[in-house]
């Protein structure tokens, strides 16, 4: 994998994000804008981009492979999970609860696909939205439960069904079943579904031009966060994928969206139940930042 291309990539999300950055500076782009264009991507380009990317010729060794970035998905979350519950035990608990919720969930929807998308192609996406699934599946579960510490069992089964499950799903049934969509059809969406890349790193470049730059790199929280979501998650990912043998896309696929920044949702779920969304915003732009350069690194050692 050629790590000059991997770090050009990186920079044009940064300039991307910086362009956003500024739009909202000047007001061109609102919170209203933010929080809208925020919907346009979880309910429609994201969906779209993740089920136009299943448009493949059905074979037994890409399902076996999606199988496996399924249950390393799952065991990289449940591993996060667990890691997540004993290290951050001495911050008090609105941090804790922060910082527990990045460690298991990356940015890998926002900021993963459209790199996977970049380097691998519509494979990458392909197996990263197997990725995601996980990533959906344990959100709207394990994710509510981290911020409330209530079970809501009773509502997983509407929150489940959200526009990027319901992509896989149809995605993955186009594929086994060998359906075709029509040539017009599948251009026009795969066009609106390429649209998540440049709207989601100017969301991204939004949301950090809301956060304070006086207290914004106080607290060894938000080091020992950033570190944990950066280089320790991703590093026992790289370790544990070398150990079976995945193959370079596969190991690719698992440690990019492994090494993505805290998840963008964080500030969200943390507003919506009364969590520390100051933290949460420092936070996701810290390691969004810091991930410019580690990204790149990863990227390089899975080549």
């Amino acid at each position: 994998m050629d790590n000059k291309i991997i770090t050009t990539q990186v920079l044009i999300f940064a300039v991307m994000m910086f362009i956003g950055f500024l739009a909202r500076k000047k007001r061109t782009i609102t919170p209203e804008v933010t929080k809208g264009l925020s919907d346009v991507l979880i309910n429609i380009t994201s969906p779209l981009m993740v089920f136009t990317s299943f448009q493949f010729t059905y074979t037994s060794d890409m399902l076996r492979s999606a199988g496996k970035v399924f249950v390393f998905s799952l065991f990289i979350h449940l591993f996060s999970l667990l890691l997540g519950l004993v290290i951050y035990n001495m911050y008090p608990k609105p941090s804790r609860t922060i910082l527990r919720f990045i460690t298991v969930f990356s940015n890998c929807g926002f900021m993963g696909l459209p790199l996977l998308q970049a380097i691998y192609g519509r494979i990458g996406v392909f197996y990263g939205s197997i990725y995601l699934t996980v990533f959906n599946l344990l959100l709207w579960t394990v994710g509510v439960v981290i911020f409330t510490g209530k079970q809501r069992q009773k509502s997983w089964g509407r929150d489940l069904l959200n526009p990027n499950i319901i992509g896989v799903v149809l995605g993955l049934a186009t594929f086994a079943l060998s359906i075709k969509i029509p040539s017009p059809v599948y251009s026009a969406l795969e066009l609106v579904g390429g649209m998540t890349t440049p709207l989601s790193m100017l969301v991204i470049g939004s949301l950090l031009a809301g956060v304070g730059i006086r207290d914004l790199f106080s607290g060894s929280a938000l080091y020992y966060g950033t570190f944990i979501r950066l280089v320790v998650i991703p590093g026992l990912t790289l370790l544990i994928t070398s150990l079976y043998n995945l193959t370079p896309i596969l190991q690719g696929v698992c440690v990019l969206c492994a090494a993505a920044p805290a998840a963008s949702l964080t500030a969200i779920f943390a507003e919506k139940h009364n969590g520390d969304a100051l933290f949460a915003s420092r936070i996701i732009f810290f390691s969004t930042v810091l991930s410019l350069f580690t990204l790149p690194l990863f990227l390089l050692l899975v080549g």
